[in-house]
């Protein structure tokens, strides 16, 4: 199983500097702009007072040595060629020069501090995703499965999305879901949920005890974060499925207010009932807790769970993405795809619809039982 965050792509500009070994080329090319264009212009245009920029852009794009050092070939290289061709400056733009390299470095310096303590931010909310969203080895629990997070907060990379993929003795479980809110309250009840499933369906053998477990698990929560002086309550959409080591033509679904997932196989694409229960916190508001619905889930059929992040992304002009079509093209091109082909090309559409502009937290679960010898060579002709 796959969990990758997936960035917006930056300009070349920052990737250069926060990753690239050759940013000193950049302004060693304004030095030889400057120098090219002082030298080529008549007596009338002098361009050495441009040496100032050296500097500054190296104190934007290098370290604190690299930027010394050009700040010093600036200074050095402002009176000759102040004295080429007859140009000469007044005394107040080689001073410019000089108080452009010398606050160049301590420019520098504070750049790289601040870019240290950003790379400490988004090791520490690496870890915390790691927790919520940890991998899982393929064929965990029995079943194929890939999911795939894609962060609206590029920086953090982490939200109240959560999902995870269960070996339980009863048969492999899955669950996604999606917090209410955003940051670190999100991000801690999604982690208690996560937790809390992870114990109740390997230890229960009953799907509607698992859904008791995490709606008692919630209500605890928002009773600590209301006695830390948050006052908001938490609640969360998810779906929870369970594959039945009894049953393999079967699944068992209990759906919190979710989007109700969709099935691809060879027939094509269908969606499953829509959950007709309350989002989990709100067991007590809507009389109880949502049924658990056991399905039919075919040889070659896959199971696709995505958060809000995909039916409600938009592109520039506000129109929604439309999952379903997608799925169409998916299922009609390639036949049967594997979860993790599903997830790769779902995610990659809502990123070409939004243009990489993400306004919420999206994760995606593909989970399918694996296929019958034979069968998979021959979904591959297909799809080929």
């Amino acid at each position: 199983m796959r969990a990758r965050s997936v960035e917006e792509p930056a300009p070349w500009l920052p990737m250069l500097v926060q990753y690239g070994h050759r940013a000193w080329l950049v302004p060693l090319a304004v030095l030889a702009l400057v120098v090219g264009v002082d030298t080529a212009t008549p007596t009338t245009f002098a361009a050495v007072s441009w040496l100032v920029m050296v500097p500054v852009v190296a104190a934007g794009l290098c370290g604190p040595v690299v930027t010394a050092l050009f700040a010093l070939t600036a200074v050095a290289v402002y009176p000759v060629l102040d004295s080429f061709g007859g140009k000469v400056q007044g005394v107040e733009d080689f001073l410019l020069v000089i108080a452009g390299a010398l606050l160049s470095v301590p420019i520098s310096m504070l750049r790289a501090q601040a870019a240290a303590y950003v790379r400490h931010l988004q090791g520490t909310a690496e870890t915390t995703r790691q927790v919520v969203l940890r991998p899982v080895p393929p064929g965990w629990g029995g079943v194929d499965s890939a999911a795939r997070y894609l962060a609206a907060d590029v920086e953090a990379r982490v939200g109240g999305d959560f999902y995870d993929v269960l070996a339980t003795p009863f048969g492999a479980r899955v669950i996604l879901g999606d917090v209410q809110g955003k940051g670190l309250p999100a991000v801690s009840s999604a982690a208690a949920l996560v937790g809390c499933f992870r114990e109740a369906a390997f230890h229960e053998a009953d799907l509607a005890t698992v859904a008791s477990w995490l709606e008692e698990r919630l209500h605890r929560q928002n009773l600590l974060a209301e006695q830390l002086g948050e006052r908001e309550e938490r609640f969360a959409t998810a779906v929870v499925v369970w594959f039945p080591a009894d049953a393999p033509g079967e699944v068992e679904v209990v759906n919190f207010g979710h989007d109700s997932p969709h099935v691809l196989g060879p027939a094509g694409v269908r969606q499953l009932p829509p959950g007709d229960g309350a989002p989990l916190g709100l067991a007590q508001l809507a009389g109880g807790l949502p049924e658990v619905r056991r399905l039919r889930l075919g040889v070659g059929e896959t199971l696709l769970i995505v958060s809000d992040g995909v039916t409600e992304a938009r592109d520039r002009a506000g129109a929604f993405f439309s999952l379903r079509d997608c799925l169409d093209r998916l299922a009609g091109g390639f036949g049967v795809v594997d979860p993790g082909r599903l997830v790769d090309e779902v995610a990659a559409a809502v990123l070409r619809h939004t243009g990489g502009r993400l306004t919420d937290d999206t994760a995606l679960l593909a989970v399918r039982r694996p296929p019958v010898e034979g069968t998979e060579a021959g979904l591959s002709r297909r799809s080929g």
